[in-house]
C-alpha cells in the first residue's frame, strides 16, 4: 500500500474507530507525514526501532518527542489491526517529563475581569456569560461552542460532543445560568446553538481565544483548569473532578493534586508555629 493511501486509511480510523476531534487527528496526521518524509526511500511498514529512534534523534523537545512518538505509536497500532504488519514490535518507552502544574486563575481574579465587561450591548453579555459558563461547566472551549440551547435543563448542562464522544452531564452554577439567560433574551437572532458571533452564525474557536484572551489574557483552556483547581481546593473528591472534566483516565486528572499539596504547604508555612 502507497504512503498515501495508508495515510488516508490511518485518518479514517482515527475519525471512525476512535472517534477523535477533528484538530487531535490533525495532529496525528501532520506527525504521520514528516515521519513519512523522513523514510522517503523506505517502506515505513519494514521500519525497525532503531530505524524510528533515528527519526526521534532530531527532537530535543522531550514534550515534541513524545508526541511525535505517540501518533507513531497509534500508526503502527492501526497497521497491526488492519493486519498491514504481522507483527507491532514497536516498543519505545515514552521520555520522561516533569510535570508542570496547570496555570489556573482565582475566583477573584476572574471576578475582577467579569466586573469590566460592558454589559449593556449584546456582545458584553455575550462575553460575560461565554467566561462565567466556561469557568462554571469546566468545558473544553471545543465542547462549549457545540452546547445548543436545549443543553442547559433544570440546572444540567449536557455535554453531547465531548472527547471521544463520551456524553457527560454537568450541574451548572445559577448564575452562569442567569447570565446565559440575560444574554440569550436580548439575542435577536435565533439559532439552536447558543454561542454566536455578531452576524449570528457559530462562534469560532479562534474567537472564542480572543475573547477570553482580551479580559483576563490567558487562553479558554485555563477557565477549564481554574474550574478543577477550585474544587480540588474546596476538597472534592479527584474521582468526581475526573467525572465533570470527562477525563477517560484518572491518571490525567491526578495532575490537579500538585495544586492541592501546594495550598497544604502554604497553610502550614503561614498558621503552624514551626514553619
Amino acid at each position: 500500500m502507497s504512503s498515501r493511501n495508508l495515510l488516508i486509511a490511518f485518518q479514517e480510523y482515527l475519525h471512525i474507530n476512535k472517534a477523535l476531534e477533528v484538530n487531535s487527528i490533525k495532529s496525528y496526521i501532520s506527525d504521520i507525514e514528516q515521519f513519512f518524509n523522513f523514510f522517503k526511500k523506505q517502506d515505513v511498514l519494514k521500519l525497525q526501532t532503531t530505524d524510528i529512534l533515528a527519526f526521534l534523534t532530531q527532537f530535543e523537545n522531550k514534550r515534541t518527542l513524545n508526541r511525535k512518538l505517540s501518533s507513531i505509536n497509534a500508526f503502527y497500532d492501526f497497521c497491526y489491526k488492519l493486519e498491514f504488519i504481522n507483527t507491532n514490535n514497536i516498543n519505545i518507552p515514552m521520555a520522561k517529563v516533569p510535570k508542570n502544574l496547570p496555570k489556573y486563575l482565582s475566583y477573584e481574579e476572574i471576578a475582577s475581569a467579569l466586573k469590566l465587561i460592558d454589559r449593556s450591548t449584546l456582545l458584553g453579555l455575550r462575553d460575560y456569560a461565554l467566561i462565567l459558563f466556561l469557568y462554571a461547566s469546566g468545558c473544553r472551549i471545543s465542547e462549549a461552542l457545540m452546547v445548543k440551547r436545549d443543553d442547559i435543563n433544570n440546572g444540567w448542562l449536557k455535554i453531547r460532543f465531548a472527547k471521544g464522544q463520551k456524553e457527560r452531564m454537568v450541574p451548572l452554577a445559577p448564575v452562569a445560568i442567569e447570565a446565559v439567560e440575560a444574554y440569550l433574551k436580548e439575542a435577536s437572532i435565533q439559532s439552536e446553538y447558543i454561542w454566536l458571533n455578531y452576524r449570528g452564525t457559530q462562534l469560532s474557536r479562534i474567537s472564542a481565544y480572543k475573547i477570553v484572551k482580551n479580559y483576563l489574557n490567558v487562553s479558554p483552556h485555563v477557565l477549564r483548569h481554574s474550574f478543577a483547581s477550585a474544587l480540588i481546593l474546596g476538597g472534592a473528591d479527584l474521582r468526581v473532578v475526573q467525572e465533570l472534566l470527562g477525563h477517560s483516565s484518572l491518571e490525567t486528572t491526578q495532575i490537579y493534586t500538585h495544586i492541592q499539596q501546594e495550598n497544604l504547604a502554604k497553610t502550614i508555612n503561614e498558621y503552624h508555629p514551626l514553619a
